[in-house]
């Protein structure tokens, strides 16, 4: 089949087509769902939270890793997932709404349950963070929001709030699997898209990296694909080192007192990434410059 006749050139699976074809189905079942559970109750609009974030969470993953997959692996699908990244995100803010309405009733109607067994002030923070970020970046996909931005602010808004989002989304999962007890099949599905999501991200920034790169020596290749393999064994073993890191990481006051406030801090479900990004760079060293006027032998 030639491009052109490709499925994912369809009218119907593009652009505000692609919206509507999985927005409003998503949204009769969360009416449906809404329908069988008793709203008169905090644990009834709790259950509808719970929902709602997971029909909004693979949809962020699957934004984060839009232009990475495409980097990476060119090809019909791909370019259809990338070319249709904007209309996947404004589902998700959809999800995103019906979350933000069932949390209004929450603190609302139900602020007893509300204070006593939902609210923490790191989660209130990033949670309003988050928001922030997606109520910026629906305005300014749209030609009356985005007029009064530039471009280099636009990009900023746009990457900056995918990276808050699914960094929300991905240490949910991250602290179920490895701080919570008995993490249910769901946790660890989540966990892992979003680890995919950003990991794909960090090798399409290496093969970018790499059209401009030498070849690295045997000892940078060793370290490099080290710390990658390591990085995927930090994602993995969790477990096996979150508390004493913590530990080490919260005995200072002052890093104490950053945790109550300070998005994610300190920073622990992202330690995967860090040492990936090291090595895919070690692995990815950047071409000397000739020095200006130095002609070629």
């Amino acid at each position: 089949m030639s491009q052109s006749q490709s499925i994912f050139n369809h009218i119907y699976l593009n652009k505000w087509n692609l919206f509507w074809l999985t927005s409003i189905p998503m949204s009769l079942i969360m009416t449906y769902v809404m329908i069988q559970h008793d709203l008169t109750t905090g644990d009834g609009v709790s259950e509808m939270i719970g929902f709602s974030v997971r029909w909004a969470v693979p949809l962020i993953y699957i934004v984060t890793a839009a232009s990475a997959v495409y980097i990476l692996f060119p090809n019909t699908f791909t370019k259809w997932w990338f070319r249709n990244r904007k209309y996947i995100g404004l589902t998700f803010a959809v999800a995103m709404g019906w979350q933000g309405t069932f949390i209004y009733i929450m603190s609302t109607f139900f602020r007893d349950y509300y204070f006593e067994d939902v609210y923490l002030l790191r989660n209130e923070i990033e949670g309003s963070i988050g928001y922030i970020f997606l109520a910026a970046m629906v305005v300014t996909s749209f030609k009356f929001g985005s007029k009064y931005v530039n471009g280099v602010q636009w990009k900023i808004i746009h990457k900056s709030g995918v990276y808050f989002l699914w960094a929300y989304a991905y240490t949910v999962y991250w602290w179920a699997l490895y701080y919570y007890d008995d993490p249910v099949l769901f946790e660890y599905i989540f966990y892992w898209l979003g680890f995919a999501a950003f990991a794909l991200r960090i090798f399409a920034w290496g093969k970018k990296r790499a059209r401009n790169s030498s070849n690295p020596n045997l000892f940078l290749s060793t370290t490099g694909y080290f710390l990658v393999i390591f990085g995927l064994v930090i994602a993995y073993s969790g477990l096996t080192w979150r508390e004493t890191a913590t530990n080490i990481l919260l005995a200072p006051k002052w890093s104490a007192n950053l945790e109550l406030w300070l998005p994610f801090w300190p920073f622990e479900p992202f330690f995967c990434f860090f040492i990936m990004g090291l090595g895919v760079m070690i692995l990815t060293p950047k071409e000397k410059q000739k020095p200006l006027g130095e002609k070629p032998i």
